[in-house]
């Protein structure tokens, strides 16, 4: 249900790898700092990715949003699957 292509874990670890670095120093909760301010960061790698693909910035956006929520949720799945459900538990 949520397999990732390998192009889709390449695209998410390129950009994922780009937002380590200049995003090193600064606090990512969205609390601290704007989403937009993060998303501009991001740009540079978008727009590379873009001209690489002959596709859109806006289509590297979407595609980027769609994978991380797409990973995200694969993630918390796998979680879920991995640990007990601590509420049926009698302790």
């Amino acid at each position: 249900m949520f397999n990732l292509t390998e192009d889709d874990k390449l695209f998410l670890e390129r950009i994922g790898t780009y937002a380590d670095e200049v995003m090193a120093d600064m606090d990512t909760n969205p609390e601290k700092t704007r989403i937009s301010v993060q998303l501009d960061m991001l740009r540079p790698i978008m727009e590379e990715i873009a001209a690489e693909q002959n596709a859109s910035v806006e289509d590297v956006f979407i595609r980027y949003m769609d994978l991380a929520s797409t990973a995200g949720v694969k993630k918390q799945d796998d979680f879920n699957k991995d640990y007990l459900d601590f509420d049926d538990l009698k302790i």
